[in-house]
């Protein structure tokens, strides 16, 4: 199919005829029918890829902040057991260009119990002051925990206080989720806890799962006497983890290995770009779909405009004219489309959270539960690079589409088209 050298370049006489055909008259009907739905499902495609991108883009990014925010970048383990000299490691570390804290931490499984209620839980023994320089935990303390913490109580999340109707003052009981085998059988740590205060990070994992006790008691909990299970690491740049950790490996500390954040979460995030991308995919079809109702549409109105296309053709008009003509009329339906679906995508995608709580009103239930997915809002971040891929996917797509009915009708022969009519 050759194409004409001129095909973006309209004549006022082009415009005017191109512009007539997209008012059709009363008998055309059926086609203009066609067409609307052709622009509608543009207008929609266009919207949803830009509101579903938005939306996966915010929500990847919150669970990195929180996961980042909320866990180490690098971890330190000791090999075959806990570590014992761990001060001595702490000190190197902090010493380390681009580490930004070093934190000693026991940690283990628990069932916590509270009145009728028992849930599992991961308990994170830590120091008063390492909390406080948590730039996530320490932002959403209660009120006086961290005093009350700083006297062997324990910080429970949020969302598990909620759930076993927990204040502060309160006791929870801990059982241990490792047993010590005795002459008289296996016996698993059994003690109760005050309530120091809450704590917030907006995930509901962390906030339900998660119990923070003072350092000291828990290496007299876990029994560990002076040891640590992990020291974590916090870097300034965690894109850029690496060359921390080959610092960290670098150190002459016999008998530990470590765990970066890309190590432990690489599965987790795959599967959110996987998701991503197969989501873009198939949102991309309803695009597709919207332009083969442009084929559909054009090629019809090419048959209905036999007649007047055979009479422009005896007054002079060349075959690049008439291409240039239903080309235009077929783009059109396409570029007011994709501006359309961009204003009601970008309209939605920034105020996709308002619109959610409005919905949840109507409706009176809860449609972004925060159990299924961590979150406590529905989060958006517009990317104007996607908006303009999605732009340019969207009338790439539709001049492709138009280009087979306009080339049709400039190789319609006048004579047989006056023939049949």
């Amino acid at each position: 199919m050759a194409l004409p050298s001129r095909l973006f370049l309209f004549s006022p006489v082009e415009r005017m005829i191109a512009w007539r055909y997209l008012r059709p008259r009363r008998k055309e009907g059926f086609i203009s029918v066609i067409a609307g739905f052709a622009f509608v499902g543009i207008a929609i495609g266009v919207a949803t890829l830009i509101i579903v991108m938005s939306v996966m883009n915010g929500f990847r990014q919150e669970m990195y902040n929180r996961i980042l925010g909320f866990n180490s970048h690098i971890v330190v383990y000791g090999i075959g057991g806990p570590l014992n000299d761990y001060e001595a490691v702490v000190a190197k570390l902090r010493q380390i260009k681009g580490v930004v804290s070093a934190t000693p931490v026991v940690d283990g499984q628990v069932m916590a119990t509270a009145g009728q209620r028992a849930s599992g839980a991961l308990i994170k023994g830590m120091k008063a002051e390492d909390i406080a320089r948590h730039r996530l935990l320490s932002k959403g303390l209660s009120p006086g925990a961290l005093d009350r913490f700083k006297k062997g109580g324990i910080l429970v999340g949020s969302g598990m206080a909620s759930q076993f109707g927990l204040r502060v003052g309160d006791k929870i009981k801990l059982i241990s989720a490792k047993a010590i085998h005795t002459p008289v059988g296996p016996i698993y740590r059994t003690r109760s806890f005050e309530v120091a205060g809450t704590f917030h990070v907006g995930m509901s994992q962390y906030d339900r799962g998660y119990i923070f006790m003072p350092l000291a008691e828990a290496q007299s909990y876990f029994g560990v006497n002076d040891s640590v299970n992990n020291i974590e690491v916090i870097t300034a740049n965690p894109q850029n983890v690496e060359p921390v950790a080959q610092e960290v490996v670098g150190l002459a500390v016999p008998n530990i290995r470590i765990r970066t954040w890309q190590d432990i979460n690489s599965t987790f995030f795959n599967a959110l770009k996987v998701e991503r991308n197969v989501m873009f995919l198939i949102l991309t079809l309803i695009i597709i779909v919207a332009a083969f109702n442009i084929i559909t549409s054009m090629i019809m109105l090419v048959k209905d405009k036999g007649q007047a296309i055979a009479i422009l053709r005896t007054m002079g008009a060349t075959r690049g004219t008439i291409m240039r003509v239903f080309f235009m009329t077929g783009s059109a339906i396409g570029v007011i489309g994709t501006i359309l679906g961009v204003g009601l995508g970008l309209l939605i995608a920034y105020n996709v959270d308002p619109i959610k709580q409005w919905l949840e009103r109507q409706l009176d239930s809860v449609l972004f539960p925060e159990e299924i997915y961590f979150l406590s809002q529905l989060p958006s971040i517009v990317d104007m690079k996607e908006v303009v891929q999605v732009v340019v996917m969207a009338l790439v797509l539709t001049f492709i589409f138009t280009l087979y009915p306009s080339w049709r009708a400039s190789r319609l022969d006048p004579v047989e088209a006056l023939r049949n009519e």
